[in-house]
């Protein structure tokens, strides 16, 4: 089993949350195949809405990938005429949003504390268990996947 954290605007996470699927990296496939059934997932949102939202800098969600396949999902339907993105399944948890700052010393995968966000550049990034389990119980959650909704109702 693996850990990620995923980089994506809370506006964005919370369509994927509400869907039960994960995007990353603007729809790229790559990101998607690293992941496997089991993995766990945290959602870093630096903003609230992509590409000029107002700052947030917050953990958003949880969950873990459900089977590991990736596929192509076609926006048009949903009024983005053209684009086709890369999706996974995820079964979320229920989650409370929680700012990265008070965390920041504790966090293994954050090696330089001055310049924290350098190491969310890439928008993709493998965690170690440890710092899953400290951000899981930061935002309320369980290590364990559990049986709950798709939907987060505490991030609406």
């Amino acid at each position: 089993m693996n850990y990620w954290i995923g980089v994506v605007s809370r506006s964005h996470v919370l369509r994927g949350v509400a869907g039960g699927f994960a995007q990353m990296n603007h729809g790229k496939q790559a990101p998607l195949n690293r992941m496997k059934a089991g993995d766990g997932l945290i959602y870093y949102s630096p903003r609230e809405s992509y590409p000029d939202g107002a700052p947030l800098q917050a953990f958003t969600a949880l969950g873990f990938i459900r089977s590991g396949e990736v596929y192509e999902y076609d926006m048009t339907p949903d009024g983005v005429s053209g684009f086709v993105p890369w999706r996974i399944d995820v079964d979320y948890q229920l989650a409370q949003p929680v700012p990265i700052k008070p965390l920041i010393a504790q966090l293994e995968f954050i090696t330089d504390k001055t310049h924290w966000g350098a190491v969310f550049r890439f928008g993709q990034l493998k965690i170690s268990e440890a710092d899953f389990r400290k951000i899981a119980a930061e935002m309320g959650c369980g290590h364990a996947p559990q049986q709950v909704s798709p939907v987060q109702p505490a991030l609406f």
